[in-house]
């Protein structure tokens, strides 16, 4: 494959409106994103150039009620408004779509599938939400343009039934569970659990207070960010409130990507090119239940693996890193996936994270792309790693980035090469129904109003199989608030349509 079709970034753009205006439209908000994405470009040619725009869906469209608010199609209305004739596609749902969908049309544009591609994202969800606790009318962002855009991709139901019967649909109740898992896995004393989270979230929060963007720009100490003073109440244990991604947000952001030869055409100065080295995703089993190791995610490490093989470095030579932190648990199967300390003195974020920087629903890794490309533009032969998540730690997908082009001619690889690996993993079997011996492999606890008011669990039942179960007994909270109990022994019994467990 020549040079030339190799794909490059050559501009990136980001906003942030810390004032609520419900009168400023997500079209609007594409708009100035996607200017100063192409002013970031530096050549006035690029706008015309423009034949594919990829809208990252907003989260509101997953929301009964609120869809019928906001624009039918976004790149359409965005198109009109820069005067553009480019084709317009978008997606379902998931944190993953950002670098997910880059490295698609990546892809395309080595084959020739067009020319330059404008990726962009929104959310208002500040103003929105703002606005319907206000008891005001939904604001009125419908654009009334034909759904035209052409759909990549697609995910099933992510939750069992059962799964959603005890609680899993909802990410602040899941992703503690894997918490409990790696802690357990690791060694960790509660103590140790405890010093690990808090170092992590005061390590993040150094890094958002320094980013303009940032929706919180408040540094905290490790104590800080375990307390649960000052309104950061417990969510999920062992999750304070500055743990959990922070979703009403007014964000957006842009990314221009194109080829070496089109940029070349184009007089873009090469010092505004980054090269997009290694891309690769894959996703872990539809049901978190059914995963054979809950501290694990084995397609997050032939993600990685496959993404850095294909960039030619190693990760040593990474000098940035940008994992996807929507929950502690996360960051940490990033890094494991890596072979990485959580502490790596390279950092673990270039914006903040989700819980500080902000979580502008699926679009809050073209964020961490965008930053990407503003630090590698300053790092004389600069290397770093985007991963974005979707789901429950389910869908991943992983970008290389580089100041330098490689050895050798890029080409895509084979994602469907790697989820058959994944798929070809043994899977657990789940039980609708557990009764007896039940052994615990994760844990959590929700809180209302700063008490602790039911436990959740995984195990396993005598026969192999996996159960989820729950449980209300003032006792047990206790016990799991103040310790890892995974691998410990106790009993579950079933009835109308919900497992119970007992230590």
């Amino acid at each position: 494959m020549s040079q030339d079709l190799q794909p490059i970034i050559i501009g990136v753009g980001q906003e942030v409106w810390r004032e609520q205006d419900s009168t400023r439209t997500p079209v609007d908000a594409l708009q100035a994103v996607a200017t100063k994405a192409v002013s970031d470009t530096g050549s006035k040619q690029v706008l015309g150039a423009i034949d594919t725009i990829v809208h990252i869906p907003f989260l509101m469209n997953q929301v009964p009620g609120f869809i019928d608010a906001m624009p039918t199609n976004p790149g359409a209305a965005l198109a009109e408004r820069l005067g553009i004739n480019a084709r317009q596609y978008t997606s379902d749902v998931g944190g993953n779509l950002p670098q997910q969908l880059l490295n698609e049309f990546a892809a395309r544009l080595t084959r020739e599938e067009g020319s330059v591609v404008l990726l962009c994202g929104v959310e208002l969800l500040a103003t929105f939400l703002g606005a319907v606790r206000a008891g005001q009318p939904f604001p009125d962002w419908a654009t009334g343009q034909e759904n035209t855009a052409i759909q990549v991709g697609e995910t099933p139901v992510m939750t069992a039934a059962t799964e959603q019967a005890h609680g899993l649909y909802e990410p602040i109740n899941a992703y503690p569970l894997f918490e409990s898992a790696q802690a357990h896995a690791k060694g960790l004393s509660a103590e140790e659990h405890q010093r690990l989270l808090g170092d992590l979230l005061s390590s993040m929060s150094q890094v958002a207070s320094q980013n303009p963007y940032a929706w919180k720009n408040k540094p905290l100490t490790a104590a800080e960010a375990l307390s649960t003073e000052g309104g950061n109440r417990m969510i999920s244990h062992p999750y304070t409130k500055v743990m959990n991604a922070v979703l009403a947000v007014d964000q957006a952001a842009g990314v221009v990507l194109t080829t070496v030869g089109k940029a070349k055409e184009l007089g873009i100065d090469p010092d505004r090119w980054v090269y997009l080295r290694g891309a690769a995703g894959t996703h872990d089993s539809w049901y978190l239940s059914q995963r054979p190791n809950l501290s694990e995610s084995p397609a997050l490490v032939a993600a990685c693996n496959a993404a850095m093989g294909q960039s030619g470095l190693r990760v040593q030579e990474l000098t940035h890193l940008e994992l996807y932190s929507c929950f502690p648990s996360a960051v940490q199967a990033g890094c494991d996936a890596l072979g990485l300390d959580v502490d790596d003195p390279r950092g673990v974020t270039l914006t903040g994270g989700l819980s500080l920087f902000g979580g502008p629903g699926n679009n809050y890794s073209l964020h961490g792309i965008a930053e990407m490309v503003d630090r590698l533009r300053v790092t004389p032969r600069g290397a770093g790693l985007v991963w974005a998540n979707g789901g429950y730690l389910t869908k991943h997908a992983v970008g290389v980035y580089a100041r330098e082009p490689g050895t050798s001619p890029w080409k895509p690889g084979d994602d469907g090469e790697l989820q058959d690996a994944v798929d070809a993993l043994p899977l657990v079997e789940l039980a609708d129904v557990g009764e007896g011996r039940f052994v615990i492999e994760a844990h959590t606890v929700s809180y209302v109003k700063d008490l602790p008011q039911r436990a959740i669990a995984l195990g396993r039942l005598e026969d192999g199989r996996r159960c989820a179960a729950v449980s209300e007994d003032t006792e047990l909270l206790n016990t799991l608030t103040s310790k890892n109990c995974v691998g410990h022994t106790g009993t579950v019994a079933h009835s109308e349509g919900i497992n119970t467990f007992a230590l």
